[in-house]
Order: C-alpha cells, then structure tokens, then sequence
C-alpha cells in the first residue's frame, strides 16, 4: 500500500465545538477551536488539565464516546471532513494514517500477548503484509526505536519491560503503518527525565525519519519548545493564542500566556528575589464560564464592560506567521514591562544540625523467585551508605531516576521501615531502628510526609477539618476539641485555604487543593522536618508555583528542615540550598546548589541536568542522552554504579570503573563526588545550561 504525497495541511480543524451531554445539561468541553497542521511539523498543544486538549485529540480520532457531540466546525484530514466518514473509512484511517500515542502506555498493550506479535497485527490487519514480512518490519521499527536486543524484546511480555521500554513499543505501534498524523497525548508524564529526554529525542528523529506530522499535547512548556515547530495554548475550551515557538515564547500576545510563564522556575531565577507568579483564582468549570473572556476573571489587564461582553474572537498579530491571540486588549498591554515584582522574601537563617545521617544501608531480602517464594533469596541494596547531614531551615533536594532509593530512605525516615545499617539522628537521638509503632509522639509530630499524589492520602469519607483535628490528637495538641478547632482553622489559614473548607469533603476540592490539606496535615504537630516526595508532579504547572511558594513560607515562619525528594530539576534549582543526587542506592554527588548546577558534576548529574527541558528561547543547552536503562537494584553492575551508561567511562585508565565502587572525595568545600574521573578530567568540564546565550 503506497500513500499517495500530500501537500496541503494533513489535519485542519476548523471553529470545532465539542460538547458532552449529560441528563441535566450539555457542557461545552471546546469552543470554535481552529488549529492546522502542515506535513511534517508538529504542533504542540499546551494547557492545564481540564482545559479541552485530549477533548481535541478524541475528535480528530472520531472517538468521543457515548456522550460526546461535535456540535459545530469541522475536522479535516488531508482535505477530507472525518465528521462525513463511514466507520469503515474511519477504521482504514486510524490504523493506517492517524495513530494516538496515550499518557499510560499499558493502556494501549495487551498484557497477554508478546509484544512481537502486537506489533505484527498493525500491518498484517490494515495493509494485509505476510507474517514474514510484518516480523521483518516490526524488527525494523524496534531497533528504531533505540531498544537493546530487539529479537529478545519482540519475544517478551510487556510486564517484563520497564515504563521507557513499554513507551517505546507503544511509539512503534503507532510508526508500523507509517501514519501521515502522529497524536501524542502527554506521552512521557509518567517517565523519568533521562527516558523522557530519550524517548523526545526519539520521537523528533523519527519524525524527521519518516516525515510524520504530530500533534503533541502537553503540560510542560519546555518538552514543546524541544519538540515542535509550533505551539496553540489553551485555557478553559478555547484556543488563547497559536504562532510559531519563537513568535509565543518571545513575544507572547496573551495574557494567559504569560501568567504560565512566570509561574515556571526558569535558570537563574532566585525563590527569595524573585518568587514564582501563580495565576490567582481557579479554574473556571465547563459550565460556569464567565462572560466574554474565560481568563478574565484571573487576569490582570481585565476591563469591566469590556473583557466581560459578548464572543472574543481571535485577533491576527501583524508582522508575524500565523501568530493569533484571543485577547482584547492585547495592541493596548505593554509585554515587555517589568514584573511587579512580589514581595522579596528573605531566606532564614539556616540553624543547627537537626538531622544526622551516618552510612545508612537498607537492604531488602527477596525471593529469587519471587512468584513461587521459596528457593534462593537475592539482596536489593536499596540505600549503599548515604551519609549527610541537614540543618534547621533548610531545604534539602534529592534527586535521581525512579528506583534510585530517594522513596526507600524516606521510608527508614519516617520509621515506617528499620535500617539494616548505620544510624539516623534526629536532634542527636537514634531514630533508625526504631519503626514508627514505637516511636515517642514527638517523634512522630518531628518527621512528617507530604506525598506526591494528594488523592490517595486523604480519607474520602471524613471532612477536611476533621482529617486534620485526627492528626492533631494523634500529635496530642490541643487540650480540648475546641482547642483543637481552633488550630485546625489555623492551619486552613496557614495553608491559605479558605475555613469553610472544614467542611468539605475531600471529593469536592481541585488536585492543588487537596495537597494543601495534605501540607496542613503535615504540619499540625510543628514538624521539625518535612519530607515533600515529589509535591508537585501531579498538579498543574500554575498550581505547582502556588504549592511550592507556600512551602517556603512556611518553611520561612516554622523554621522547619524540607527534604525535597524530585526528578524536576527546574524546580530543585528554584528551591533547594543544597542538593543530593542518587543513583542506584548510591550519593553520587552532594553539595551546595550553585555547586551541584556547576562544573564539575558527577558524569550522572551532568545527563541529568541535560535532559530538563527549559522553556526559555535563550537558554543554550549541551545535549547528552544516556544510552540504556537504569540496572536493576537486585543485579547491580560491578564497580561505578554508573559505568554501564557513562560517557567519560574511557577517560579512567585501567578499567578501575568497572572493579572498584569509587571513594568519596571532596572537589570544593562541602561539595562531594563519588567517581574516579582525575581531577584535570573534572576540570576540564563545561557548563550543560549556559543563560542568555541564543541556542543555536
């Protein structure tokens, strides 16, 4: 089957309005929304959750539900409207020229099958191929896709492959047929940065390969402006302002745009100078959308009897290609004024040692084989001998791929696991060996945890207000309920949420709402430390900037010690005094965060700090993608941890990488590495991130 070239735009959605229909109402998800794409470029689709992006993304697949409706505009594939399409047609095309890449990507693999014969169906199913020539193809697109020993992948079952690998093959899938419109719907939020650099890396390569067109839906500015040609911003329905990368980052047109801008920690800026913006207000929902602008209720250039009357069109931007923007006044607002700065915050000081952590191990004994117990047992070296210490005050970031040990030590931390070596101190008394069941009150009330996703650690069935009350009589605060109640309102204050929210229940507040009560939570017995294990990766990037912000100010009034365990490092960056980086059980690098940001870095940290993807045009960036995947804890490679996958591997003479774990050895004052690379090597070094330099 040959595909015939096409030279207008291959996907041309035109004033499309999508609604749901429910017994009560019909709720409009997207509003006279228009977007092209050309053959070969990629547009990137960009908004909070909620805002009508994956509500697009099933339109132009035709696969809105039961209750979904194009209710008006049209969805034109290669000039021909899918909305008149037979299901047959349609069935052709979604298999053949438009495929969908979804955020989970065991969403789209059957866990019963190996993966070979998954990928054979694609084109044995729509372009009747042999099954000889369709193992060939899928060998081919395999080893396309960068994964080690193809043979042996196509002969596994999904579960036997890690969240990168199964991602992979789900790309693969898509590129079997060889599809004119590639849609990626978040394709890399459940993945590690270095994979998520890896499979970007990939995904543009292939594009240019096989001159696929993409539509790439995304929360994070900086992975767009890696990956696409041209961006559309979305808030509440509606497009608010689509142009080339350059013409929305550099000379934004909307002011929605620019509040999720200044909402994102970029290089160089500094949390107490210059405090992240968070967008005030929430998000308007579907079916109480204000009059005229949707963001005019968050906005700050908003005019009554203006902003607030009658449909707003898009306005086209003079001088610029295809440059749009949804805003009234966007001729009258002067873009390059200066940020009403904040309030500057000052730092406070950082105090004495509260926490000593001298070679800590946690190893896990398991079964070889794991399914039938019995038999051998194999060790887990979760945590190899972390030593640091962390002050009153201070933020202490920790940072590593997932399965590097960052969750395993907060764990021994909070006592809810015992070391099986070495000793942690809190205030100077030996904490690591007791578990939690026999730790003293104030002991528990001193180390408190904040987790990543705010929907599993609240009770659905108890009020905010008594969620909270609970911990305070866990923590024995408060002589009498009233007493109790009161500083249950004062923690609502603390956490700036409204006190009526006492009475609500969990199912009633917004993600960023319910980690607040978790923060609240955390600190009602006046934590000394704070365990955040990755606070924010769940919430919007607006919401993200208003949760860390309080974080700090808490911190600032409570004095108390924050461990910041992260894989984002934009926001270690913005946050920490000093930062941590794991690797497999190992402290690869620690020091202060100008030091760990600066040559010379461990070869770790250095990939790592190459794979964040930075929204800002003048950042010049060194490109470095690690090859491989993390060893396993239970095998770890003999020697460096790291060797398997380090480029400066053949500067150390010897093989001494792959015999001996390296020493600890101090670079700078506080500033610590653990790798054999010679001192002239390390300071041969240069910088990953260089601002204000134009990347090239």
């Amino acid at each position: 089957m040959v595909k015939e070239a096409y030279d207008g735009p291959i996907l041309e959605i035109d004033k499309l309005s999508i609604s749901f229909f429910t017994r009560l109402r019909e709720i409009p998800a997207v509003m006279d929304f228009s977007a092209s794409v050309m053959p070969g470029e990629a547009l990137g689709l960009v908004g909070e959750s909620g805002c009508g992006k994956s509500t697009v993304a099933l339109g132009v697949m035709q696969d809105l539900g039961k209750n979904g409706r194009i209710v008006g505009g049209s969805i034109k594939f290669k000039g021909r409207d899918l909305g008149e399409m037979s299901d047959e047609e349609l069935r052709d095309i979604r298999g053949s020229e438009i495929a969908m890449i979804y955020q989970e990507p065991m969403a789209s693999l059957n866990p019963a099958m190996k993966i070979g014969k998954q990928l054979m169906e694609v084109p044995m199913i729509h372009a009747g191929m042999s099954e000889k020539d369709a193992y060939d193809r899928a060998l081919m697109v395999v080893t396309d896709v960068k994964l080690p020993d193809p043979k042996r992948i196509l002969n596994s079952f999904p579960h036997q492959l890690s969240g990168g690998q199964q991602q992979r093959i789900v790309i693969a899938m898509a590129l079997m047929s060889e599809p004119s419109l590639l849609i990626l719907d978040e394709p890399t939020t459940a993945l590690d940065v270095t994979v998520e650099a890896a499979v970007v890396e990939l995904v543009k390569d292939l594009g240019k390969k096989y001159g696929t067109s993409m539509l790439f839906i995304s929360h994070n500015l900086g992975l767009v402006l890696e990956t696409c040609d041209r961006i559309c911003v979305m808030y509440s329905g509606e497009a608010v302002e689509r142009g080339s990368i350059e013409d929305v980052f550099d000379e934004m047109q909307h002011p929605y745009t620019q509040a999720l801008f200044r909402s994102i920690p970029l290089p160089g800026a500094d949390k107490n100078a210059r405090p992240l913006v968070a967008i005030p207000g929430n998000f308007p929902l579907p079916h109480e959308r204000p009059p005229g602008c949707n963001f005019g209720p968050r906005c700050d250039y908003f005019q009554a009897g203006r902003c607030d009357q009658g449909v707003i069109p898009m306005a086209v931007i003079d001088g610029n290609d295809r440059h749009h923007t949804r805003c009234l006044r966007y001729d009258e607002i002067d873009w390059n004024a200066p940020m009403e700065l904040a309030d500057v915050k000052t730092k406070g000081e950082v105090g004495d040692v509260v926490l000593k952590m001298d070679k800590l191990k946690k190893y896990y004994q398991v079964a070889a084989n794991a399914m039938f117990g019995g038999g051998s047992t194999k060790v887990v070296k979760a945590n190899e001998e972390l030593t640091f210490e962390a002050r009153e005050s201070e933020t202490l970031a920790i940072v590593g791929e997932s399965g590097c040990g960052k969750s395993t030590f907060a764990k021994v931390l909070m006592g809810l696991e015992t070391a099986t070596e070495g000793q942690i101190l809190l205030d100077n008394q030996e904490i690591g060996n007791v578990p939690i069941e026999q730790r003293t009150t104030k002991n528990v009330a001193d180390v408190q945890m904040v987790f990543q996703n705010p929907f599993d650690t609240l009770n659905p069935s108890m009020t905010v207000g008594r969620q909270i009350i609970r911990a305070l009589e866990i923590f024995k605060i408060g002589k009498n309920e009233a007493e109790r109640k009161k500083r249950m309102l004062e923690l609502l204050d603390l956490v700036k949420l409204p006190r009526e929210f006492a009475n609500r229940m969990p199912r009633q507040l917004s993600g960023g709402q319910k980690q607040r009560v978790g923060i609240a939570r955390a600190f009602a017995g006046d934590a000394r430390i704070v365990v955040a294990d990755e606070p924010v990766s769940a919430l919007d990037v607006s919401v993200q900037a208003a949760v860390t912000d309080l974080l700090m100010e808490i911190q600032r009034e409570q004095k108390t010690t924050l461990l910041f365990i992260s894989h984002d490092l934009s926001i270690v960056r913005y946050l920490s005094d000093r930062v941590m980086v794991m690797y497999l059980g190992h402290v690869v690098e620690l020091g202060s965060t100008d030091q760990v940001f600066s040559p010379p870095y461990h070869p770790y940290t250095e990939a790592l700090l190459s794979a964040v993807p930075i929204a800002d045009t003048s950042v010049k960036k060194k490109h470095i993608v690690l090859e491989g995947d993390i060893p396993s804890a239970m095998n770890p490679p003999p020697g460096c941890p790291f060797q398997t996958r380090c480029r400066w591997k053949s500067e150390v003479p010897g093989g001494l990488c792959e015999k001996e774990v390296p020493p600890i050895r101090m670079v700078a004052d506080g500033h610590q590495l653990k790798c054999h690379l010679s001192d002239e090597k390390l300071n041969e070094m240069e910088p990953v991130i260089e601002v204000g330099v134009a990347a090239e």
